[in-house]
Order: C-alpha cells, then sequence, then structure tokens
C-alpha cells in the first residue's frame, strides 16, 4: 500500500512540474507582434503519407535524431492520424515515435494537435501539441508546420530533397511570417546504403 501512494505521489509530483515548465514555456516563447498565419484549408487526405523534414528549428525531443527524419501520417478509422515519426542515430539505429493527430475544428482546419505521451495521459491538455500548418505548395510537396508561439518549425517534402528555388520561396514567406529561419538546422537525409 505505501508502494501505491508514493507512487501515486510521485505521478502528482512529476505532473505538477511539468505543468510549471509548460507554464513557464509559454512565457518564454518567441515574441511578435503577428499572429501566427496558416494556410486557409487542409485536406488532409493529401496530406496523408510520408513527409521527409529537411530543416527545423532545434529541440530537446529530437536531440538523438542525426539524419534521415520522416513522419508517416495515415488515417485512423475515428478520424483522427497515426503519426509515425523516424530518424537514424548517432549509433545508425532507427529510432521510432509513434502518436496520434488530431484536427481542431472542422475537417478542413490546417490546425491539429499531437500526442505521444500514452493514451491514458490524453486528458491531459500538457500532453498535446500545437501542429499548425502554416505553408503547403498547391501540389502538397513542400509544407511548413509550427505552433502559435514560434516556438517550433519544421520544414517537410515529399522527397528527400525539395527543389531549391521551392525551398527558398518558402523560407521567405517564412520570413514574412517573422520566423527567425537562421535558427533552421538543416536535416540530413542520406540515402539508406550510406
Amino acid at each position: 500500500m505505501t508502494l501505491l501512494i508514493f507512487s501515486r505521489t510521485s505521478l502528482i509530483s512529476i505532473l505538477g512540474l511539468l505543468l510549471i515548465c509548460f507554464g513557464s514555456s509559454q512565457v518564454f516563447a518567441q515574441q511578435s507582434d503577428q499572429n501566427v498565419r496558416t494556410i486557409a484549408t487542409l485536406d488532409v487526405p493529401r496530406y496523408l503519407g510520408t513527409w521527409y523534414e529537411i530543416a527545423k528549428f532545434p529541440n530537446w525531443f529530437q536531440k538523438k535524431c542525426v539524419s534521415n527524419t520522416k513522419a508517416v501520417y495515415s488515417a485512423k478509422p475515428d478520424g483522427n492520424l497515426r503519426v509515425l515519426n523516424s530518424c537514424k542515430t548517432a549509433a545508425g539505429e532507427t529510432s521510432e515515435a509513434e502518436g496520434l493527430a488530431r484536427q481542431i475544428g472542422s475537417k478542413d482546419s490546417p490546425k491539429l494537435e499531437v500526442r505521444f505521451a500514452p493514451e491514458w495521459l490524453s486528458f491531459l491538455p500538457l500532453v498535446w501539441g500545437d501542429y499548425w500548418v502554416i505553408d503547403l505548395d498547391p501540389q502538397y510537396q513542400l509544407a511548413a508546420v509550427s505552433d502559435p508561439r514560434r516556438e517550433y518549425l519544421w520544414v517537410l517534402s515529399r522527397t528527400p530533397q525539395p527543389d531549391p528555388k521551392a525551398y527558398a520561396d518558402l523560407l521567405q514567406r517564412l520570413k514574412q511570417q517573422q520566423f527567425d529561419i537562421q535558427k533552421l538546422e538543416i536535416t540530413a537525409q542520406k540515402n539508406e546504403g550510406s
């Protein structure tokens, strides 16, 4: 019985610490006088499939990833999306994280939330992260994803090497949205054999 109480107390303490950390990140997130703009609508069935990470703002949860980062999105029967992220580590191993994404608002909303925490924690708002599609070409080949605080940013492509002009144009649009593109870290996409 003591073990059970200790476990509950520990869990409550950890959750409290996470809430404090989450609140602190809100205060220190990049400030801007302009709201982050999403695309007008997202056709989710066209968005499904594989997206290669071309660049990102550095973040703590991808520190072990050194190359070949990608995300595969697939539809679930309940209308949500299965997210399978993978990357290569410095040891040459493949690291995977499976998550869930849900749209916020209408069926064509470009605002989603994702979680990689266990389902039993899904009732906690802090386990859900914003996933806003803020730029997407008409062919659904090159995208930018962020959050309302500009804390995170990912540039994604259907191919490991996007068209250089399309990528440069995307970076200019991100600058217009007041993203500090100097913070972008290029993601190595290597052939599986190398």
